[in-house]
């Protein structure tokens, strides 16, 4: 049965920056790696797979602490923010 009433989508602790510092730490390993991270970690959102994630300096075991929607909310999060502060 299909609703017409819009769900609501729990936020994250807005004082926590867990996921961001994580996604920062696995960035650099990526990029350190001679990888593309920005590839890489969309291949890990989309599929869930961690060995899109290079363990060096632990970037793999770190990534899985951390849930992938939690990533994406990070990620759609500081894109619009860094939108609206364009925009001032």
């Amino acid at each position: 049965m299909e609703s017409t009433e819009t769900r609501y989508w729990s936020a994250l602790d807005p004082n926590s920056d867990t996921a961001r510092n994580i996604l920062m730490h696995v960035y650099q390993a990526l990029k350190t790696k001679g990888y593309d991270p920005v590839t890489q970690l969309v291949g890990y959102i989309t599929t869930g797979d961690p060995t899109y994630i290079t363990s060096h300096a632990q970037a793999r075991s770190m990534i899985t602490r951390v849930q992938r929607d939690e990533i994406v909310e990070e990620l759609v999060s500081t894109y619009l923010n860094k939108i609206e502060e364009s925009l001032l």
